[in-house]
């Protein structure tokens, strides 16, 4: 006994020198992308939580629930809660599914909570789709009704909780970042793992080495379409407002504030979206950032301009053809422009195809 106090003392010193001087932050992740809450420092098990049972879930992709029980008995657990749409989110993956690759014979057990933001992220198709998209491999479970979500009492995406191979949440952060000091703690526990259960330790490996996304320190937050979603902040523009439930005809804005959207034509106000029912109709918006990202769902082709020109070739997103045209054909996140630099612009979508539904614009 005295021998094993001795063992966990001394990985958590390393531990805590490793992911030292990382502060206590709750904030939104439009503001601070790399927060990080809860870190392990102390070392006294008693002050710790237990990860929560995986509660709730509706699916289980890449594993059986039995073996997912069974596997993480006596693993080093991260629990990566996300969702498929959130740009956040689809980030960190090539983190996470490097660090799979990595440790997973070393007793890492990554579990994706696939908690949804928007309805179509509760479809099976769809995260099935995401998870084969960005070659995952671990284990995720759909947590449609958000039950593990609430058992881990979290509120952001994406979340990383690490738990030790007894159960103990032993790390914990908020957002994007912190990929070096995650990997520390990986490796500190899977060596405490190995020296509790009487393995041999492997020697430390060079850490995962991804060039991170550099956001922009000054950028237009989230805009949500949905009249739920966007209460408390709200960033549409148009003077006709909000109607929930009814379709509305917006017309063109005489002017352009800054951080606000614009819709034109005839779209239904839903909960979570502004669905088009015009043939065709447009979006407008005074941005400030490097990258803008849309959520969309149904089909239809947008043509996109900046300050009232075609969007050059240099600035087009990765879902962008050489056309200028972004064709959406299945629900998701699309990136439409990606450049250097921070800029502000004038963008406008011109639609053409009425059943587009539009979810949300995210920057970077």
């Amino acid at each position: 006994m005295k021998s094993e106090i001795k063992t966990a003392l001394v990985f958590g010193v390393v531990i805590a020198a490793a992911i030292g001087g990382l502060s206590i932050v709750f904030s939104s992740l439009d503001e601070q992308p790399g927060s990080t809450t809860g870190n392990l420092i102390n070392i006294d098990k008693s002050g710790l939580k237990k990860a929560p049972k995986l509660v709730g879930i509706s699916h289980h992709l890449n594993i059986a629930p039995e073996e997912l029980t069974e596997k993480i008995k006596d693993s080093v657990v991260l629990y990566d809660i996300w969702t498929y749409s959130c740009i956040n989110c689809i980030r960190t993956l090539p983190y996470i599914t490097a660090w799979n690759d990595k440790y997973a014979d070393d007793g890492l057990l990554i579990i994706g909570i696939h908690s949804p933001e928007f309805e179509f992220e509760k479809d099976l198709a769809n995260v099935e789709m995401a998870v084969d998209k960005h070659g995952i491999i671990y284990p995720v479970v759909m947590d449609n009704e958000w039950e593990t979500w609430e058992a881990f009492e979290n509120r952001y995406w994406p979340r990383k909780y690490i738990a030790d191979h007894e159960g103990y949440i032993r790390y914990d952060h908020i957002g994007e970042g912190a990929y070096k000091e995650t990997e520390d703690v990986i490796q500190a526990l899977l060596a405490e793992r190995a020296t509790s259960l009487g393995l041999q330790i492997a020697s430390a490996k060079p850490l995962v080495e991804i060039e991170e996304f550099d956001h922009s320190s000054f950028r237009t937050p989230e805009l949500y379409f949905g009249y739920k979603f966007a209460f408390g902040r709200n960033n549409l523009g148009s003077s006709e407002g909000f109607s929930p439930g009814n379709v509305v005809t917006y017309s063109e804005p005489d002017e352009l504030q800054l951080h606000k959207f614009y819709p034109v034509g005839t779209w239904r106000n839903t909960t979570d979206s502004m669905l088009l029912e015009s043939d065709t109709g447009a979006v407008k918006l005074l941005y400030n950032a490097k990258q803008v990202n849309i959520v969309a769902s149904g089909s239809a082709k947008i043509e996109l301009f900046l300050d009232g020109q075609p969007l050059p070739v240099q600035y087009h997103g990765t879902d962008l053809t050489e056309s200028n045209v972004l064709s959406v054909d299945e629900p998701g996140l699309y990136n439409i422009i990606d450049r250097d630099v921070s800029s502000s612009h004038m963008l406008e979508l011109k639609i053409d195809g009425n059943g587009l539904e539009m979810f949300t614009f995210t920057f970077g």
